[in-house]
């Protein structure tokens, strides 16, 4: 373990120490599972003090790369790719810029995601779907609960198949949830605007074209039913 040793650079020592830990996995093959040398031994290879490595081994549990168990200790585990997205993405101290970016990001990624799930979807999705649907809450103006509106949505992100997808509509669920809050006042008359032009487009509707296997025509469907957001976006001077 003598290539752990750290070397002058004017890069931080937790950085070094986190970048020599990560190619220490993989010189020497560590699988989810293996386990991890202990703290005293990866210390004095790396010739640096306990708290240092601590520090740079907390950033690896943070992310879940690293998992202390009872009586194994450290093991490697394979994190998250949004784990740690999910700790920073709090929308109590983003900027309304990145919340915009993040809104914009969803409205694109969801759209972009609709021949997956016309490819993937099954009938027990359409049952799943329909469900959610029947018992969900809209507070009217294309407005629903929030359980509702992630029920639904997340339901979409399944059907890819695709876990990185799925798991982002959990990242984003608490920022889409601030802005419907924080821009109330905003985004109700541009609804009411909406549902008088006609426009409206409710999870009712998505899922009868969905149930018509009509790809092109819940892929405009859906744009409409973000259209809201692309209104409130266009306000912003965004």
């Amino acid at each position: 373990m003598d290539s752990l040793r750290i070397l002058k650079t004017n890069i931080t020592l937790v950085d070094q120490v986190e970048d020599r830990l990560l190619n220490y996995f993989k010189d020497n093959d560590l699988k989810v599972g293996d386990s991890i040398p202990n703290e005293m031994v990866l210390s004095e290879s790396l010739g640096v003090a306990r708290n240092v490595l601590r520090e740079a081994l907390s950033r690896l549990k943070m992310i879940g790369m690293i998992e202390s168990r009872p009586r194994r200790g450290m093991i490697l585990r394979e994190p998250s790719l949004l784990g740690g997205m999910k700790r920073i993405v709090d929308p109590r101290i983003l900027s309304e810029s990145s919340l915009f970016d993040i809104l914009e990001f969803r409205i694109a990624l969801e759209i972009g995601i609709c021949s997956d799930v016309f490819k993937n979807l099954t009938d027990d999705d359409l049952c799943d779907l329909e469900e959610i649907e029947r018992t969900g809450e809209m507070l009217g103006n294309n407005e629903y609960s929030s359980v509702s509106e992630y029920s639904f949505h997340s339901k979409l992100y399944e059907i890819t198949g695709n876990r990185t997808i799925s798991e982002f509509q959990s990242v984003i669920r608490p920022v889409m949830e601030f802005v419907k809050c924080k821009f109330k006042d905003l985004l109700e008359p541009i609804n009411i605007e909406i549902k008088e032009k006609g426009d409206l487009i409710t999870h009712h509707d998505l899922l009868v074209l969905l149930k018509n296997r009509d790809e092109d025509g819940f892929r405009k469907a859906l744009e409409k039913h973000f259209v809201v957001y692309k209104i409130l976006l266009g306000k912003m001077n965004r």
